[in-house]
């Protein structure tokens, strides 16, 4: 997996580095990248990805708060541990 991921009220950005609450960090808000994810979920290219701040997994889920983040590259196999998403910047 490549970075770290934080979500700002709707914002979700990826970020090289850790930073502690209150720290400004520069995030990529658009672009391609493996992000863990739901393992038992099969993705298809162009489903909707959404964020699930409660395991801190990408999902096609879009209940109980997950937050939309962008849109599958790439198929993923149920099971798999991580998908790439493309990021879409703020909806």
């Amino acid at each position: 997996m490549s970075g770290h991921r934080y979500l700002i009220g709707s914002m979700f950005g990826v970020s090289p580095v850790t930073a502690a609450a209150g720290v400004q960090i520069a995030l990529w808000l658009v672009g391609c990248f493996t992000m863990n994810k739901n393992a038992a979920e099969a993705w298809t290219v162009g489903q909707r990805i959404y964020w699930d701040s409660v395991n801190a997994r990408c999902t096609t889920n879009s209940t109980g708060g997950n937050t939309k983040i962008g849109v599958a590259v790439a198929a993923a196999a149920n099971p798999s541990a991580v998908g790439s998403v493309r990021l879409n910047g703020v909806f």
